[in-house]
């Protein structure tokens, strides 16, 4: 009977971390969906030219 009982233990822990590595993979796909829509919204915002001191640097060299 104990053999039983470590099987079904041993067992259960393989469940728990199959279990446990899918919610991370489903955390982390959630993690970059999201940091990606930000990222996209950012770039919305910044339209047209927009001159900045490495360029001001640069035309100052012509």
């Amino acid at each position: 009977m104990s053999e039983q009982k470590t099987n079904e233990s041993r067992r259960q822990l393989l469940k728990n971390i199959g279990l446990t590595v899918a919610a991370g993979a489903v955390a982390a796909g959630t993690t970059t969906a999201v940091q990606a829509a930000d990222k996209s919204e950012e770039k919305k915002t910044t339209k047209g030219y927009h001159e900045t001191q490495h360029i001001r640097d640069y035309y100052n060299t012509l």
